[in-house]
């Protein structure tokens, strides 16, 4: 019988922005602290497939690295060990999905963006493929922040603060 891990021992975080990165540190590596794990949080450059770009490739990769250098501060703080990983890719879940496999992650842990409802239409279809075409388990934070300063103790606390849902995207 092969043994389960816990799935906070080595999760996949995709992050999009700053303040992205900031929530899912600071509601994830609690819990992977706990875990004894190891966090590997991405950031995904979105790609146009033949289309201009958003915005200059320079530029968004400055603010991936702005973006792991908190990730790596808060990892510090809460004593967890962290890896950042820079991906780029024309679909985001799809990437986010091949870099899970990549490091054999034990979950995808996200957290639900926030912003405009008009917003909410594209980032939905990148949370819903990621809690659909996972193949590993896909844990996603609730809405509403809990008690973000409470102590977990074991993976077994994390069930009381954590939802599986379809609720938002990481990436």
């Amino acid at each position: 019988m092969n043994e389960v891990e816990p799935l906070f021992a080595r999760p996949l975080l995709p992050v999009a922005n700053e303040e992205d990165a900031d929530r899912t540190a600071r509601l994830a590596f609690p819990h992977v602290a706990a875990a004894g794990g190891r966090a590997i949080v991405t950031h995904v450059i979105e790609k146009a497939g033949g289309a201009p770009d958003k915005a200059p490739l320079e530029q968004r990769e400055e603010m991936a690295e702005s973006i792991f250098e908190r990730v790596r501060s808060s990892a510090e703080d809460a004593g967890v060990d962290v890896e950042t990983e820079l991906h780029y890719g024309t679909d985001v879940a799809d990437t986010i999905l091949d870099a899970a496999d990549a490091v054999d992650a034990t979950a995808i842990v996200f957290t639900p963006r926030g912003g405009k409802a008009w917003w909410d239409i594209f980032s939905g279809d990148t949370r819903d493929a990621l809690t659909t075409e996972s193949e590993i388990p896909v844990v996603v934070f609730p809405t509403r922040e809990r008690a973000a300063s409470s102590d977990v103790d074991d993976d077994s606390d994390a069930s009381d603060d954590v939802t599986e849902s379809t609720g938002g995207d990481g990436a």
